[in-house]
C-alpha cells in the first residue's frame, strides 16, 4: 500500500471511483476535480497498491470550521495558511471495502494536519455515518447548513 499526492494525470481513474460510490447529486465533477487538483494537490492524497487506485481522500484548508457549500466548487478558496483542514470527499473502491482502508487514508490526513500544526479537521456526513467518524475522534457539531446534493448533511469535527 502507498498514500501519495494526487496529480492530475490520476484525474479519470479518481472521477471513475467517485462515481461509483457517490450518487449523481452528490458526486464531484471531472471540472471540480481538475480545479481541486490545481488549487490543492498537497492535500489531495491516493492509496494505492501494486499501481492500482484502492481509494482517496481530498479537501481544502480553511479558517472555517464548517464546509460551506460553495467550497466544493471553489478550489480558490483554498487557504493554505487555514486553521481547518476540510474533508470534502473520502471514497474506496467497492471492491476494498470493509477493509480499513478509508480508515487508513483518514488517519494520513489526521497526520498530515498534525503536521502541519492545523487547529482541527472538519467534515459533513449523513446521519448513518456519524458513528463511523466518532470512532475516528471526530464529534457531532450538529446537523449542517450545506445543502450539497440536496441532502442532509451533519457537521463533524476533530480537534487536533
Amino acid at each position: 500500500m502507498t498514500i501519495r499526492n494526487a496529480t492530475l494525470a490520476d484525474l479519470e481513474a479518481i472521477h471513475s471511483i467517485e462515481c461509483v460510490c457517490f450518487p449523481e447529486n452528490e458526486a464531484a465533477s471531472l471540472a471540480s476535480f481538475t480545479r481541486r487538483l490545481t488549487v490543492f494537490p498537497n492535500h489531495f492524497w491516493l492509496l494505492e497498491t501494486e499501481d492500482k487506485l484502492i481509494g482517496f481522500i481530498n479537501g481544502m484548508v480553511t479558517d472555517s470550521d464548517t464546509i460551506q457549500d460553495d467550497m466544493f466548487e471553489q478550489a480558490e478558496l483554498h487557504d493554505e495558511q487555514g486553521r481547518w483542514q476540510s474533508v470534502f470527499g473520502l471514497a474506496v473502491s467497492p471492491d476494498y471495502r470493509k477493509q480499513g482502508y478509508a480508515e487508513l487514508l483518514v488517519n494520513h490526513l489526521i497526520d498530515r494536519a498534525k503536521q502541519q500544526n492545523r487547529k482541527g479537521i472538519t467534515l459533513t456526513c449523513k446521519a448513518r455515518l456519524i458513528p463511523y467518524y466518532e470512532k475516528l475522534g471526530f464529534y457531532n457539531a450538529g446537523l449542517s447548513k450545506s445543502a450539497h446534493g440536496g441532502e442532509v448533511w451533519y457537521d463533524m469535527k476533530l480537534d487536533l
